[in-house]
């Protein structure tokens, strides 16, 4: 029965965030000339992996191997475990998530369930191309996307915290689709207790 539950609700976000598109989030005020003061204040000057209350851990380029999340159990370091999986990977310009990655917000949606005093940040990011403004707004989105598919299966706000950093903090450098990809991301920190 618990699966089913499960099965469910992740239907049910896939489906919520299918509505979704690029388009929209266009129209919706992402455009240069409309963001306002809210977006550019989403980056808080943090450097890679720090928190305001405390130390957090989240994954790298290189394998989604994260720094410190041994301490939080076996499963995060379980290649074959989608908590092992740390980042979420977008498509050029868009912010919905996946039907690849819609595993992985969901088992990391019911470990925080699991456990309500573990708090995570999701952090948006973006590749290069496009300006600041624009980059801050879609990784605002794209950490936002998370952040709903997250809350619909039931995770409480106090567990979750969305941040922007746009394209301040590439996981990759280079000026190839390759490295693009690689940018175009939302990353799971935990938040060490």
């Amino acid at each position: 029965m618990r699966i089913n539950k499960t099965v469910l609700a992740i239907a049910v976000s896939a489906a919520i965030l299918s509505a979704c598109s690029t388009t929209e989030e266009k129209q919706a005020g992402l455009l240069d000339s409309e963001l306002n003061a809210e977006n550019n204040a989403v980056t808080s000057g943090l450097s890679n992996g720090e928190s305001l209350s405390g130390e957090s851990f989240s994954s790298n380029a290189l394998g989604n191997e994260a720094i410190g999340v041994s301490r939080l159990g076996a499963e995060f370091t379980d290649p074959t475990n989608a908590l092992s999986k740390l980042t979420i990977y977008f498509m050029y310009d868009s912010s919905q998530i996946q039907q690849d990655f819609i595993p992985v917000v969901a088992a990391h949606a019911q470990y925080l369930l699991g456990h309500p005093n573990q708090r995570v940040i999701l952090e948006g990011h973006a590749d290069e191309r496009g300006s600041r403004e624009y980059n801050i707004a879609l990784g605002e989105q794209r950490a936002k996307s998370v952040y709903r598919m997250m809350k619909v299966q039931g995770v409480s706000d106090s567990q979750l915290e969305v941040v922007s950093y746009g394209e301040e903090k590439p996981s990759a450098e280079g000026m190839d689709e390759a490295s693009w990809q690689l940018n175009r991301r939302t990353e799971i920190a935990y938040q060490v207790q």
